[in-house]
């Protein structure tokens, strides 16, 4: 007879998480301990640990189970576990799951948001998850890889029986059942996707799985526009953002001025009967950016309550019943006007300014009140004020931070009620026109602005406490009083 498999075999091979170090990142310890993570010609100083811990951390490149770092009691272990700790915090991990420490990979999971931490979420038997409209499996150079934008980790995929798993929860299953199929590996990663939202509950009473998943604020988000929102903006992803010229080398530079079309070209100087320019055209002409500050001279808040007036203020309201054409009229919607034109006078928009210098006005983060024209204070920590400000300075590569730093902030519910499909791309447009208003009203009060390329949704979800798909940022916008040209910085 065959001897049944015991339970101390099966157990030797349970699920491990390990943390390991991004293979980009090099450990450095000076004689003192102090030691430094280094990458891509950044420094992250870590702290100062003793040469026992920095000895044991070495075995960061290889892995550690996460799970022996929680039960850390020796001070060595405790002082590993902290660095591990910081190490994570600053995104600079990835983990591995696997059968056993020896086991070959099953899945890599890498951080999108810096402060990352592999949790396995509890589920029972009885519970019956599916994949998460938002999550997707693609191909990544040689690897096929799981994501959703709401998820703060990507996972890679190493085994196939675990990609055939996954596609097979496009369908709702009991995690009973896929325990049994896939044993303790399969239930642990099912414990990691719904701790990052890539699996959820199907709810029992046989609802939407739309409205089930998350909250209403979610049910009004597209694939397209969510993913779109989250990869275009630092926050919630870890691939390279901003001005990185990524195809020197592979293509020539386009030109700046496209190449004509053959034909007879009709040249319209000659019907340019009044040199003389209005003065609207003189302002778009006036219109520049400006990065540097003269922090002598901050804006007033007088001109800055000018400038929102002539910008965002709410000119009038109005109401006007739902009507699609069969006599229906369903619920009333309420609109305003405002300066500028928005899609479908949604004006979705809303204006979060983080005051730095201002003649007036306490340093802090206010919202401005477009209808009752007022700046409302909002509690902020220092430090995220203070983060949110370099990356402007950083973003502009301006020699200090902004005076005023507008972050215009979209209301995704008010325009995707709506508009099904092109929600988030008339956002993008609203946003443009908006930043071409707040500049000419800049340049008319003789004032200094730049759009800003670049925003982080996770910092604004922690300065102003919500969720980055409710109300998130979806442009900036510099503004103080410029400093003089031939003026020394």
């Amino acid at each position: 007879m065959r001897t049944p498999p015991n339970k101390r075999g099966r157990e030797a091979a349970a699920a491990v998480i390990t943390g390991r170090l991004n293979a980009r990142v090099t450990l450095k310890a000076q004689a003192q301990g102090n030691v430094a993570a280094c990458f891509d010609g950044y420094r992250i100083e870590l702290g100062q640990f003793s040469a026992a811990a920095i000895k044991r951390a070495l075995a960061l490149r290889a892995g550690l189970p996460i799970g022996a770092l929680r039960a850390a009691r020796s001070v060595t272990e405790r002082e590993v576990a902290l660095l591990v700790r910081r190490l994570a915090h600053s995104g600079l991990l990835e983990y591995r799951l696997a059968h056993g420490r020896a086991g070959k990979d099953l899945v890599m999971i890498e951080p999108q948001m810096a402060d990352y931490w592999p949790e396995v979420a509890r589920l029972n038997a009885t519970d019956t998850v599916a994949l998460s409209r938002f999550a997707y499996l693609r191909r990544r150079g040689n690897d096929m890889v799981l994501e959703s934008p709401r998820s703060p980790a990507l996972f890679r995929i190493c085994d196939p029986k675990i990609a055939a798993t996954i596609a097979t929860l496009s369908a709702p299953h009991k995690v009973g059942r896929l325990r049994q199929m896939q044993g303790s590996a399969a239930f642990a990663l099912l414990g990691l996707l719904f701790a990052c939202n890539i699996l959820f509950k199907v709810d029992a009473k046989g609802d939407s799985p739309r409205l089930t998943e998350g909250d209403a604020s979610l049910v009004v988000w597209d694939f397209h526009d969510l993913l779109f929102h989250t990869h275009s903006t630092e926050g919630r992803q870890a691939n390279p953002t901003g001005g990185r010229y990524p195809y020197v080398g592979v293509i020539a530079p386009p030109p700046a001025v496209r190449a004509p079309w053959s034909g007879n070209a009709i040249d319209l100087e000659t019907f340019a009967a009044d040199r003389a320019r209005s003065p609207f055209a003189t302002l778009l002409r006036q219109r520049h950016s400006t990065r540097d500050f003269d922090d002598a001279q901050p804006i007033r808040i007088a001109e800055l309550a000018q400038l929102l007036d002539h910008t965002m203020r709410v000119q009038w309201k109005w109401t006007t019943p739902l009507d699609f054409g069969d006599g229906n009229t369903g619920c009333d919607i309420d609109y305003t006007r405002r300066p500028y034109p928005s899609a479908g006078s949604a004006y979705e928009l809303e204006l979060y300014l983080l005051v730095n210098h201002c003649d007036g006005l306490t340093r802090g983060l206010y919202h401005y009140d477009a209808d009752r024209h007022a700046l409302v204070p909002i509690m902020a920590r220092a430090q995220d004020i203070e983060a949110q400000l370099a990356a402007a300075q950083f973003a502009m590569d301006a020699p200090a931070p902004p005076q005023i730093l507008i972050t215009i902030a979209a209301r995704f519910d008010r325009i995707a009620w709506k508009y099904s499909g092109i929600a988030y791309a008339l956002i993008l447009r609203n946003v443009g026109v908006l930043l071409q208003t707040l500049y000419l009203a800049a340049t008319d009060q003789g004032l200094g602005g730049c759009a800003i390329g670049i925003t982080n949704i996770d910092l604004f979800t922690k300065l102003t406490g919500q969720e980055f798909y409710v109300e998130g940022p979806v442009g900036q916008f510099a503004l103080g009083r410029g400093r003089e040209v031939g003026e020394s910085g």
